[in-house]
């Protein structure tokens, strides 16, 4: 066998495969791995041109892949306004005053990544950001892109007063007055969003370098964007990638999920149709269909089984809002799954859970099985009732681990106002492990972090990576942790089988050479540890594309 491109020695290596195989070694050539093994087994693989890598006991694994995320977003964020490292409304303001500052031109400021915890109820007020605004307009989504923190001068521009109607996939936070006090919820965002000035396909195309920059420094090495295609007035990076694959610059393979436009009905199947073969280059392609079937808990339009409680325990009549009709819904899922796309669904609430897998259900028995790796992301409140379906239906849970843990969002915010028992069925991971689902595994960012041993902590120990700490909380619901091989799979393979990259996902011969070299081996130390291991190297095809230290 001729000498080898890169070789990896002296291990750990984790292979991810069925059986949680430990290597010490692996060979690559022409972008594959040609061996995994001892030390010895790759040795006269060695020449005088191979890449010769010493692990030095640091754990070598598949390359993250990411099932959720929105990479292009993050990193429209990241070269704006970026408050993603905020925790108060002060350092909110003299981040949008000094940012404001610094672009006096811009006709409106742009960015976002605000956390709702900062604010009493979880909603910013326009008259707190006039005083840095006063005159140009502002809008500024929070993390989980849900809803807007806007000024005065954006809701004069775009005619919100005290007479506009919520949305009916919406909501307008009010004053006790019925004014509008500066946050727009779900689709109340585009009453705003419609006014701003176009991002330009250059801005767009050095968005997907950012994300795909940051996403790689955290050993991310292929994903799927949950939202691709006619975002309403949203952003489409359909055609960012395309350059971006064309160019020779996009190295993390990307498969994208084409936007369900929940204003519209099946006529739109043709689109998606169209979509599907333009967003076709490279190492990008639009093959799956992203359905969002409801909104957060919140601010109350995740879909429940059972109206939200009032914060004290009494019902009140609200129970959130189903944004695909499931009528609807069990109509386009089985015409959807027969042309080939995959399902790919947001539901955070129990009801909306269940709808999205009655709706795969409606797709197997007008279709019968296929290959098609629907699933379901967030998984928020699942019923009881339905953990076993989704292996009866073969419907991947897409795990968004990080959140699975107690903080003020969750104490503040989602706790009281869910109730028992209902509180207690938030991201039953374990019992979906149990109950023999395929599990993967992504982040949601800009959401929250793209940082997968944050996730992955949190997944085995059900409280917040070090860092990620909001107070000093016990585990939440620990009997749904699960261990770190798993959770490492889910990040891996699982992700890997959502996303139908069938040559990548495993350590394996034959495979593609996608890795990610951590900082330790996890595995070695208490699982405290987890969240602190970092990533020193990142790999696709066996091309170096991140480095943050000496390997």
């Amino acid at each position: 066998m001729p000498h080898a491109d890169l070789v990896f020695t002296g291990g750990p290596v984790f292979t991810a495969d069925a059986v949680r195989s430990r290597a010490s070694a692996v060979a690559v050539s022409g972008g594959r791995i040609v061996a995994v093994g001892a030390d010895d087994d790759v040795r006269e693989l060695i020449g005088p041109g191979t890449e010769h890598v010493d692990l030095r006991g640091r754990l070598l694994v598949p390359g993250f892949q990411d099932a959720h995320v929105h990479p292009v977003w993050g990193g429209l964020d990241m070269l704006r306004c970026d408050l993603r490292d905020g925790e108060t409304e002060g350092a909110y303001l003299d981040t949008i005053a000094a940012y404001a500052a610094a672009h006096p031109d811009a006709p409106w400021i742009l960015g976002g990544g605000w956390g709702m915890s900062a604010f009493p109820g979880g909603t910013p007020t326009a008259a707190a950001l006039d005083r840095v605004l006063p005159d140009r307009p502002a809008f500024l989504p929070n993390r989980d892109g849900h809803g807007a923190w806007v000024n005065s001068a954006a809701l004069r521009l775009a005619g919100i007063d005290r007479h506009t109607p919520d949305p009916a996939d919406g909501r307008i936070e009010r004053d006790a007055d019925g004014a509008p006090s500066g946050t727009l919820h779900e689709g109340a965002m585009d009453l705003v969003r419609r006014h701003l000035p176009a991002t330009t396909p250059e801005e767009l195309e050095a968005a997907v370098l950012e994300g795909q920059r940051y996403l790689h420094s955290f050993g991310v090495t292929a994903w799927q964007d949950a939202i691709v295609g006619d975002y309403g007035v949203g952003d489409d990076p359909g055609r960012a990638y395309l350059s971006a694959a064309a160019s020779g610059r996009l190295t993390g393979r990307v498969v994208g999920a084409l936007w369900w436009d929940r204003a519209k009905g099946l006529e739109q199947i043709d689109g998606l149709l169209a979509k599907r073969e333009e967003y076709r280059g490279g190492r990008f392609a639009a093959t799956s269909v992203k359905i969002m079937q409801d909104g957060v808990a919140e601010n109350f339009t995740a879909s429940m089984l059972e109206p939200y409680c009032d914060g004290h325990g009494h019902p009140t009549d609200n129970s959130g809002i189903s944004f695909v009709p499931p009528e609807l819904l069990n109509q386009a899922a089985p015409l959807l799954d027969e042309l080939g796309f995959q399902l790919h669904f947001h539901a955070i609430g129990d009801r909306a859970v269940r709808e999205c897998l009655d709706a795969v259900e409606h797709a197997i028995a007008r279709n019968g099985r296929n290959d098609h790796r629907h699933h379901i992301a967030h998984l928020q409140v699942v019923h009881p009732d339905d953990v076993p379906r989704f292996r009866e239906l073969g419907v991947a849970a897409n795990m968004q681990s990080l959140w699975a843990a107690l903080e003020p969002q969750m104490v503040e915010l989602t706790l009281p106002f869910l109730g028992s028992p209902r509180d207690a069925w938030q991201y039953p991971f374990g019992d979906l492990l149990r109950s023999g689902a395929v599990l993967a595994a992504g982040s949601d960012w800009s959401v929250s972090t793209p940082n997968p041993l944050a996730a992955i902590h949190v997944a085995v120990n059900r409280v917040s990576a070090p860092g990620e700490e909001e107070g000093d909380y016990p585990p939440f619901l620990p009997e749904q942790a699960i261990d770190l091989a798993t959770s490492l799979t889910a990040y891996t393979a699982g992700s890997a089988y959502v996303n139908h990259l069938d040559e990548t996902g495993t350590i394996a011969v034959g495979k593609l050479a996608d890795f990610a070299l951590l900082d330790r081996d996890p595995f070695a130390g208490p699982a405290e540890e987890i969240g602190a291991t970092s990533v020193l190297q990142t790999f696709v095809e066996g091309e170096r594309v991140h480095a943050a230290g000496d390997a």
